[in-house]
C-alpha cells in the first residue's frame, strides 16, 4: 500500500495564533484606558475639588458678574444651553442678584460660591480626566494700506458668506452650524484657506494688512488679538465669523510629515518650524482649511481680552472655553491640571482654579475638555503655547439645580 503523503501540521500554529490574539485582546481590555463615554455628572462637595481651600476665585467672581449681565437678558424659562443640565436662566437669577458689587478677597469669594453653588464632578462615562490647553491674545503689526512688508490681508465678514444655525431646522442639530455661499439656489461650501490665499476674497472688506503671514495664521487660531498700526495706535480684532471648513491642527501635519516629534509639538515649536521653512510654511498652514473673519474694535480695557462667545470681555486666568454642545455659557468651572512655567526653566506647576465658561472653539470638543484664556503678553503666550495637560473638571451649579440631578446623571444623547 502506498503511504499517504504527509501534510503539514497546522494545528499548533493555529492554537498559538488564537492564544496570541486572545491574549492581546484580554490585555487591551484590562490595561488600555477606557474610551470616553457620555457626559456624566456626579454632585459632590468642595472637599473633592483639588486645591479649592487654597484657591483664589476672586477674579472668577468678577468674571461671573459679567456673565450675569448676559444671563439677565435671557427670559426666565430660557435654557442655559449645552446638554440641558444647568436648568434655565431663572434658576440662576438669585445667585446673579447676590453677586457683590465690590471686588472680594480670596476667602470671601470662596465663601460666596460655597453659599450659592454645589460642585458637580464631570466625566465622560468612566473617564474622569481630559485635555486642557490654553489660548492668549496675540499682537500683530499692520498698516491700513498695502505697501512694503504689509502684504497679508486680514478680512472682515464676506458679503456672500451665509451662516446657518441647523438647530433651527432639527432639534437633533442643536448648536451645530454650517457656513457657505449661494450658487444659484444651492448652498455650497465656502472657499478654504488655500483658495482664499491664492485668489483673495473680492466680497470681503480688508480691515488691514499685516507684515507677517504666520502671525495672521496664529491670530486665526486664537480667534482674537490686538493690532498695532504704523502710527502707534492700537486696536482689537475680534472673531466675527468662520468659513465653515473643518479645523485641522497643523501640529498633526508636521508630526505626520516627520517634521516635529509628537512630544515636542507646541505653539513655539510650530512657529519656529514655519519661520525656518518659508518655502513650505504656506503649504503646511493651508492644511488647515478653516479661515476666520474678524471685526475691528476699540482697545477698551487693556487688562481684559476681547469678547468671547458670550459677548462679554474675557478675563485672563478666569475665563474658559468649553464645548457648548455639552456645557452652558456663564457657568463656573473648576479646573485642576498642570501648567508650564512661562520661562520653561522650572517644572510644570499645579493649576487649581475656578473659571467662568465664556467662550468656545473649533477644537474644544468633549465633556472633560477646556481651553484656559491666559490674556495678553509674553508670559500668556509662553504658557498658552505649551499648555497641554490632563486634568479634572467640575461645574458649579445653583444648589437647586444640582439637587435635581440626584446622585448622578448621564446624558447618553450628548456627542462625545
Amino acid at each position: 500500500m502506498v503511504p499517504a503523503p504527509s501534510r503539514p501540521n497546522y494545528l499548533i500554529p493555529l492554537i498559538l495564533f488564537i492564544l496570541t490574539v486572545t491574549g492581546g485582546w484580554l490585555w487591551w481590555r484590562l490595561a488600555a484606558p477606557p474610551a470616553p463615554g457620555p457626559l456624566r455628572l456626579v454632585p459632590t462637595g468642595y472637599s473633592a475639588l483639588p486645591g479649592w481651600a487654597a484657591s483664589d476665585p476672586a477674579a472668577a467672581l468678577t468674571a461671573f458678574r459679567r456673565s450675569c449681565a448676559w444671563i439677565a437678558k435671557k427670559p426666565d424659562g430660557a435654557a442655559m444651553g449645552g446638554a440641558g443640565y444647568a436648568g434655565t436662566a431663572g434658576d440662576w437669577r438669585d445667585a446673579c442678584q447676590a453677586v457683590p458689587e465690590a471686588p472680594a478677597g480670596a476667602a470671601a469669594a470662596r465663601a460666596w460660591f460655597e453659599t450659592w453653588f454645589q460642585p458637580v464632578a464631570i466625566g465622560a462615562g468612566a473617564v474622569r480626566e481630559g485635555l486642557f490647553t490654553g489660548y492668549y491674545e496675540p499682537q500683530l503689526k499692520a498698516a491700513r494700506q498695502r505697501h512694503g512688508p504689509y502684504q497679508t490681508p486680514v478680512y472682515g465678514v464676506p458679503g456672500d458668506l451665509i451662516t446657518v444655525d441647523l438647530g433651527q431646522f432639527r432639534e437633533a442639530w442643536k448648536d451645530e452650524r454650517i457656513a457657505g455661499r449661494l450658487a444659484g439656489h444651492s448652498l455650497v461650501p465656502f472657499p478654504g484657506r488655500a483658495e482664499i490665499d491664492q485668489a483673495g476674497l473680492a466680497k470681503a472688506p480688508v480691515l488691514f494688512y499685516a507684515e507677517d503671514p504666520i502671525a495672521v495664521f496664529f491670530l486665526h487660531i486664537q480667534g482674537s488679538g490686538r493690532v498695532v498700526f504704523e502710527d502707534g495706535t492700537v486696536a482689537r480684532v475680534a472673531y466675527a465669523a468662520q468659513n465653515g471648513r473643518p479645523y485641522t491642527a497643523i501640529g498633526r501635519t508636521l508630526i505626520a510629515e516627520g517634521a516635529i516629534p509628537r512630544e515636542a509639538v507646541s505653539l513655539q515649536s510650530i512657529r519656529a518650524w514655519l519661520k525656518a521653512h518659508p518655502a513650505d510654511a504656506r503649504r503646511v498652514m493651508e492644511t488647515n482649511e478653516s479661515y476666520v473673519f474678524f471685526k475691528q474694535l476699540p482697545l477698551g480695557d487693556p487688562a481684559l481680552g476681547s469678547a468671547g462667545a458670550e459677548g462679554v470681555a474675557l478675563t485672563p486666568r478666569a475665563s474658559l472655553a468649553v464645548d457648548l454642545r455639552l456645557h452652558p455659557l456663564g457657568a463656573p468651572f473648576f479646573v485642576a491640571a498642570n501648567v508650564p512655567d512661562p520661562n520653561a526653566t522650572k517644572p510644570d506647576h499645579r493649576f487649581a482654579r475656578l473659571l467662568i465658561a465664556q467662550d468656545t472653539g473649533g477644537a474644544i470638543r468633549g465633556a472633560v475638555r477646556g481651553d484656559v484664556f491666559w490674556g495678553f503678553g509674553a508670559d500668556a503666550q509662553a504658557i498658552a503655547g505649551r499648555m497641554k495637560a490632563q486634568g479634572t473638571l467640575f461645574v458649579l451649579l445653583p444648589k437647586a439645580v444640582a439637587a435635581r440631578l440626584g446622585a448622578e446623571k448621564e446624558f447618553p444623547g450628548a456627542p462625545p
